[in-house]
């Protein structure tokens, strides 16, 4: 069931824990345009001290396809899942699985284009196997762009519609983040830990459910009332010093 309390802060992290972290609205703020998010200058090297600490498990998961994890997060690598769990790299090494062009997705994007047009500020974005409407800069142009999106999903089978923070995404009906906290937790780095899951979004709510299953919990950045995440911290920033506070 969905939690409507207040959520405490969380308690700091063990030597046994395993930590996934959503990145948009979670390790750094929303921008306009998603190319225009910057990282606070020390988040790379926060990231890779608590990744050591839990020798490798940490991993990011994210609506973002991996490449742009690690162009933002550069020169730092770590496990990751993409495309809210379309792609996969199960250590900071290792290829990535998943995410092959979708064959939907070309007619649909020149379908939103259009759309775009009429909705100045509207923006498109194409990810490969996924396609998200942002309407961030064009706020009066939310519900045509989520009738448009329902409306388009109807005639797209094994496709989803996956909601967002002034977003709605067209992705697989096979892929959440609940089920990349799953495959790694499977895999040797993350298996017999205990899963901690931090996010903003609806999309982190697959996640947060996931790691309560393994016996772990969901941490909520920001005031979102409904959720299942146990615990909740109020920003960005809150969830920095939350991961300098587990440094040793």
């Amino acid at each position: 069931m969905l939690e409507e309390l207040q959520r405490p802060a969380p308690p700091a992290l063990t030597d046994n824990d395993a930590l996934f972290l959503d990145v948009d609205g979670t390790l750094v703020a929303f921008a306009d345009h998603p190319e225009k998010v910057v990282p606070a200058d020390d988040l790379p090297h926060l990231l890779a001290v608590n990744a050591q600490r839990l020798h490798g498990a940490v991993a990011l998961v994210s609506g973002r396809p991996i490449a742009q994890l690690d162009q933002l997060l550069s020169p730092l690598r770590l496990p990751a899942a993409g495309l809210h769990g379309t792609q996969l790299r199960s250590t900071a090494d290792a290829e990535v699985v998943g995410g092959d062009t979708a064959q939907w997705l070309h007619a649909l994007h020149q379908q939103a284009m259009r759309l775009a047009h009429q909705h100045p500020g509207m923006l498109v974005e194409h990810k490969g196997s996924a396609l998200a409407l942002h309407w961030r800069t064009a706020p009066q142009a939310a519900g045509a762009i989520v009738a448009f999106a329902q409306a388009q999903v109807a005639q797209l089978p094994g496709v989803r519609l996956q909601p967002g923070n002034q977003v709605i995404e067209f992705v697989s009906a096979d892929h959440d983040k609940g089920g990349a906290v799953l495959a790694l937790m499977r895999t040797p780095t993350f298996e017999g830990r205990r899963p901690i899951f931090v996010g903003d979004d609806l999309t982190d709510e697959a996640g947060f459910a996931a790691a309560m299953r393994q016996g772990g919990h969901g941490v909520l950045v920001g005031n979102r009332t409904t959720s299942h995440a146990r615990y909740g911290l109020a920003d960005v920033a809150a969830v920095h010093e939350w991961l300098r506070g587990a440094l040793p």
